[in-house]
């Protein structure tokens, strides 16, 4: 019986621990002063089979960075489900909010199918080339819901409980509370505040998905997940598995508190696929016959799916990349859509990305924000640079450090500092030397490359008085712009900046963006890569 306890208190403490490992990289993946990260935070994101399986179907090619997958697929057929319920940190959030609330003790309708309709929709869709891996994998749903909602609500909360206590409260209360906060700062709270487009709706997600949870143990794992659907299939292959004793026969004791409902009532066998190796039932059997060990594999039972069921899931996701191509929505202009130094081109990119949000997290000026329909519905989550909420910091390289996938490359920092992100054109019937022959020089202040791209020159004109007066009006030179934002971003104006930073060729008759009669045309010529 203590072999037994002890065999379940170390998965209670795997989950622990990885979980713990999981909330650490989180924090980790911020900005600590320096413009590096060394360590892998992303690894999570690169053991994931799903997320390499994907990859490589959209890109043709293996990725490296996903190596650590290879791990997790022979653990998988080594010892089954494993990773589900001994390593994943959905999985062990799954189980500690079903301590909290009461779950309903019916089982209902089984929805396994569910997840192996998703799997063969996401992984048809990635060999006809559209990712859809994003909206569904268990890592991206929690690391894109913690990013741009919980997370900055968290700091949100913390920093509006303390503000208050240093502006009002006494001068022994304010002493007393600073050494609190500056251990919440230097070990939970993110390096600064942040604010992020979508965070309603990534958080609604992901509460949908813990709140599933009401209905049955793990609902999400044993009917939705497109990851666990498989390492399910993977797992027929184990060699290390459940073994009821000859007096299991009639027993079924232990199947309606299977968290997974491994048990099927009909042929009153386990389906090896399902389990997770949690080991509840051995350690609640009555009769003390459970038993887990190697032997060759031998399933009886089927995937929980029809071949028309297979079919159909298959024609789904050959479709989608077919209506993704006709989509009219991802082929408009957009010339202010934005990528992150060091984005592949487009197609690579949506090909790799897994709209997981680690650039957006680590971005210093908050400038990364994810795009919803900008792009077409394909795109949706991707990253997208925004300068108005902020700009691209010149001496930072730390999205292409934290990407898992290499959708945004690895930069080094004179590799980035000539890497063109866009173009920066001037609205001159909003800016002020232009428009109101107001002295202004903050965009050339502010630009970053070391022969600055915005120049002045020196005219005369006529202020609203009639006067003559001597002016410098700035001028761009196009060789030298790199597209970081900071003039946008900088710029004094309220509502749209007077100089935009565009992605690719515009004309002045682009109104539809307000950019005015008096926008320049420029042409990006990507700077290789060196």
């Amino acid at each position: 019986m203590a072999t037994k306890v002890t065999l379940r208190t170390c998965r209670k403490l795997s989950q622990v621990l990885f979980f713990f490992l999981f909330l650490l990289f989180f924090r980790l993946t911020d900005y600590s002063g320096l413009d590096e990260i060394p360590y892998a935070v992303n690894i999570f994101f690169r053991w994931d089979p799903l997320v390499t399986a994907t990859v490589v179907l959209a890109t043709k090619t293996f990725v490296a960075l996903l190596l650590p997958s290879l791990f997790i697929i022979a653990l998988t057929i080594i010892f089954g489900r494993v990773f589900c319920g001994w390593l994943c940190p959905m999985g062990t959030l799954l189980d500690g909010v079903g301590k909290l609330i009461q779950t309903s003790p019916r089982q209902g309708r089984s929805l396994r199918s569910v997840k192996y309709i998703l799997l063969a929709v996401i992984l048809t869709s990635s060999l006809f080339g559209l990712q859809l891996v994003g909206f569904f994998d268990p890592f991206s749903l929690l690391v894109r819901g913690l990013t741009l909602g919980l997370d900055p609500l968290f700091n949100l909360l913390v920093s509006g409980f303390f503000d208050p206590i240093y502006r009002y409260a006494p001068q022994w209360l304010s002493n007393l509370s600073e050494p609190i906060y500056t251990v919440l700062q230097n070990s939970v709270l993110p390096h600064k505040q942040s604010f992020f487009l979508l965070s309603t709706l990534s958080t609604t997600i992901l509460i949908a998905v813990v709140a599933l949870e009401k209905l049955a143990k793990r609902f999400w794992c044993r009917n939705l997940c497109p990851l666990g659907a498989l390492l399910a299939i993977l797992s027929r292959f184990s060699l290390f598995r459940r073994f009821p004793g000859l007096s299991c026969k009639d027993c079924q004791h232990c199947a309606p508190s299977c968290r997974m409902d491994a048990f099927d009532p009909k042929s009153r066998q386990v389906r090896h696929e399902e389990c997770n190796l949690c080991l509840d039932c051995v350690d609640n059997c009555v009769k003390q016959a459970s038993r887990f060990h190697f032997a060759l594999p031998d399933n009886r039972l089927q995937i929980d799916m029809s071949r028309r069921t297979f079919i159909g899931a298959g024609l789904a996701g050959i479709t989608l990349p077919l209506l993704s191509q006709v989509n009219a929505g991802g082929r408009l202009p957009r010339p202010t859509l934005l990528r992150p130094p060091g984005a592949a081109p487009e197609a690579e990119f949506f090909s790799k990305c897994v709209r997981c949000g680690e650039c957006m997290k680590v971005c210093i000026q908050n400038a990364l924000q994810p795009c919803f329909l900008e792009s077409g519905y394909e795109g949706m989550f991707t990253p997208r640079l925004i300068p108005r909420i902020g700009y691209c910091e010149f001496n930072c390289t730390l999205c292409g450090q934290v990407c898992p996938t290499g959708a945004i490359h690895k930069l080094s920092q004179p590799a980035k500092q000539t890497f063109v992100i866009g173009m920066a054109v001037f609205d001159k019937e909003r800016c002020l030397p232009f428009a109101a022959h107001s002295p202004c020089i903050v965009c050339e202040e502010h630009c970053p490359t070391h022969d600055k791209a915005i120049k002045f020159k020196e005219v005369t004109v006529i202020n609203h008085k009639g006067e003559a007066i001597d002016l410098r009006q700035p001028y761009l030179i196009p060789e030298l712009c790199i597209g970081c934002g900071i003039c946008e971003n900088k710029c004094p104006l309220p509502g749209h900046s007077a100089i935009r930073v565009l992605s690719s060729r515009t004309t002045s008759e682009d109104d539809e963006y307000g950019y005015g009669a008096h926008t320049q045309t420029t042409i990006i010529q990507q700077r290789s890569i060196s």
